[in-house]
């Protein structure tokens, strides 16, 4: 079966499954060529399309982020699944960095999802010193074989 939606906001089993996932693989490409690498993620307060994670300008993800069109593929789901039960988002989008005041406030929702962050000082004065990014899907597909073999649900974001 496959649901395809464009509306505001994802469907809710697809909110369901972002909001149950804490770990993206986050797909780019850069000069040397196609790459991925594995990051933590928040979803923003109050906007579950957009998603937040850290890393530093000067990886070689954060390089092609500030210096390409920040444009990604990225999946999420839980390791060590059966095939008969997985469930896991595809999604493609656009990342930029954040600053100043959208910075201190996608901080506080990613540290809410993250508390363990806050509680150690040193880990917490390394991520205040590294980047905040948001990810922003143009386009999420959720695949839930719990409701049957290759069941998905569609969201595309609409055109502004």
């Amino acid at each position: 079966m496959n649901e395809s939606e464009t509306q505001p906001r994802p469907p809710l089993d697809i909110r369901a499954a972002l909001d149950a996932h804490s770990t993206l693989t986050l797909a780019y490409a850069d000069e040397d060529g196609p790459q991925a690498c594995a990051v933590l993620y928040a979803l923003a307060d109050g906007d579950d399309t957009a998603l937040l994670f850290v890393t530093s300008a000067t990886t070689r993800h954060g390089r092609a982020l500030t210096e390409g069109a920040g444009t990604v593929a990225f999946t999420a789901q839980r390791d060590g699944q059966v095939w008969t039960a997985l469930t896991g988002i595809q999604g493609r989008g656009t990342c930029r960095r954040l600053e100043g005041a959208e910075r201190e406030a996608a901080w506080r929702a990613y540290s809410e999802r993250f508390p363990y962050v806050d509680h150690n000082d040193r880990l917490r004065q390394a991520m205040e010193r590294t980047d905040l990014w948001e990810l922003r899907p143009g386009w999420l597909r959720l695949i839930d074989n719990g409701q049957g073999f290759g069941h998905k649900s569609e969201w595309t974001r609409p055109a502004a």
